[in-house]
């Protein structure tokens, strides 16, 4: 089956916006959903998942780096950072040409969305114009466009706005209080900050987190309590399974039980009901039936072709199969974020 016999004609609808928070969602609230029975959790989930989105689509997103390597943050889990012997070589930002065929290429097999990744700590204003012409250029082929970059500054987030940024990628990655574990070369207030200035310049948020990186269970419910009490929350919610790459301090780590991830998945359906959940890393390790799980208990967003950044990803034919498999139909008509001018 090919990814034009997948995108079936389907009629897309906004959906519709969340009724007034449930919230503040209290960590203890969190966890007593994450501690549910998992056949109630699922059934939660998937009522919630059906009311707001209908037509049961799955989004198909592309991620590219851009500029890879190199970066002088010491995140535990990425083998970007200069800090870590990973066999990742720096190189330079990528020309308009190479970006604008990938993109291209990802749009002809079936992706509505291309998020563009770079492995800085915070881009020059010399980086953002070069990425603000990326932005334009993928943004003319008609598709959604996404960039990952780091920390931005009020100016920078305004500037790409202008290029036509639909979204822009900031994971919280953990909980607060388990966050310098993680990395210590900038704060969690920092991410909220960045968060805040793509806020204010209008653009669509996707923030999410990693699961299996040594994080107690109160920190996987915290990690969530943060995310759902944004306001608003995350147009997109990727939440990844830890990639456990030689060479970074945490490629030691236990893997995630696959139905402690499946709650992750439901959970944040739960509360951040009109979200985007995308499946994201870790789906390589999973296997067709947890990731059947996962759609069950709401995500409705992957990352689509065979790399994320410079770790491994099914590949596009799998991909295809798997959702022939299970009846779900590729999303083909854009939704405009939030924000955003027609």
């Amino acid at each position: 089956m090919g990814a034009n016999d997948l995108q079936q004609t389907i009629t897309l609808h906004r959906p519709a916006k969340a009724a007034a928070p449930q919230g503040p969602w209290t960590v203890e609230a969190i966890q007593a959903l994450l501690d549910k029975p998992l056949m109630d959790l699922l059934f939660e989930a998937q009522t919630v998942h059906r009311q707001h989105f209908p037509e049961g689509d799955i989004e198909l997103a592309t991620l590219l780096s851009v500029k890879t390597g190199g970066c002088p943050e010491n995140c535990g889990y990425c083998p970007q950072s200069a800090e870590f012997d990973t066999g990742v070589k720096a190189q330079k930002l990528m020309e308009v040409d190479e970006v604008v065929r990938a993109a291209q290429a990802a749009k002809d097999a079936g992706a509505t969305r291309f998020c563009m990744g770079a492995a800085w700590r915070a881009p020059k204003d010399r980086d953002v114009e070069k990425v603000a012409v990326l932005v334009e250029a993928v943004k003319g082929l008609g598709l959604q466009t996404c960039a990952t970059l780091g920390m931005l500054e009020p100016h920078h987030a305004h500037q790409l706005k202008a290029a036509g940024l639909d979204y822009y990628n900031h994971n919280l990655d953990t909980a607060p209080e388990y966050y310098t574990d993680v990395v210590d070369t900038r704060t969690y207030q920092d991410r909220l900050d960045t968060l805040a200035h793509v806020r204010s310049a209008g653009i669509s948020v996707c923030c999410g987190g990693i699961v299996g990186m040594g994080e107690a269970p109160v920190h996987r419910a915290g990690l969530i309590a943060q995310l759902a009490n944004l306001n608003p929350y995350p147009e997109s919610v990727p939440i990844n399974s830890l990639v456990r790459v030689p060479g970074t301090p945490l490629a030691d780590s236990e893997p995630v039980d696959p139905f402690d991830f499946v709650r992750m998945i439901a959970v944040a359906r739960i509360t951040m009901p009109t979200a985007r959940v995308r499946l994201s890393a870790g789906r390589q390790q999973m296997g067709d039936a947890v990731q059947a799980l996962c759609f069950m208990a709401g995500a409705n967003s992957i990352f689509y072709g065979d790399k994320l950044l410079v770790t491994g990803n099914p590949d596009v034919e799998a991909d295809t199969v798997l959702l022939g498999k299970l009846g779900l139909n590729a999303r083909q008509v854009q939704e405009q974020p939030e924000g955003c001018a027609a």
